[in-house]
C-alpha cells in the first residue's frame, strides 16, 4: 500500500498523470471516495497519463463514457449488477481496454478478479489522501 498528500486539485491531476505510466491494456482500477473526493480529477489525469486530448466528464447520466485507450465508467446510479449486466458493462472489462470505475461497489459482482483501486479520503478543504 501507498499513500500520496495531494494539496490541491492540481497536484491530485499530476499524480494522477503518473500513475497512468503504471497501467497496462485491459486494467481495471477502480477510484473510490466520497462524493466530491476527487475521483473525477483522478480520471482526467489519468486520461491525460495515457494521452486522451479530449475533456474527460463524469459520465454520470451516460454510465460509460469511451476515450480512445480507455473507458470511464459512473456507477453511481446504477441500481443493481443486473443492471449494469443489461447495459453490457461485462463485455467493457473484457474489452482489453482500460476501464476507470466510480462507484464500483455498486457492480462488485461483475468486477473481475485483477482490478487495482485507488482510494481517495479527504483531509481538508483541498488536500487529498490517495491511497494504492
Amino acid at each position: 500500500m501507498a499513500v500520496f498528500i495531494s494539496h490541491s486539485p492540481e497536484e491530485t491531476f499530476r499524480w494522477a498523470q503518473n500513475y497512468a505510466k503504471s497501467l497496462s491494456a485491459g486494467d481495471v482500477v477502480l477510484l473510490e471516495g466520497e462524493m466530491g473526493a476527487g475521483k473525477t480529477v483522478l480520471a482526467q489525469g489519468i486520461a491525460r497519463g495515457l494521452g486522451v486530448q479530449e475533456d474527460v466528464l463524469s459520465p454520470t447520466y451516460a454510465y460509460v463514457n469511451s476515450y480512445a485507450p480507455m473507458f470511464h465508467f459512473d456507477c453511481y446510479r446504477i441500481e443493481n449488477e443486473r443492471q449494469a449486466e443489461e447495459l453490457g458493462f461485462a463485455d467493457y472489462f473484457d474489452s482489453g481496454k482500460i476501464c476507470l470505475v466510480e462507484w464500483s461497489e455498486n457492480i462488485r459482482g461483475l468486477l473481475p478478479g485483477h482490478c487495482k483501486k485507488i482510494t481517495l479520503i479527504k483531509r481538508g478543504e483541498r488536500e487529498r489522501e490517495i491511497v494504492t
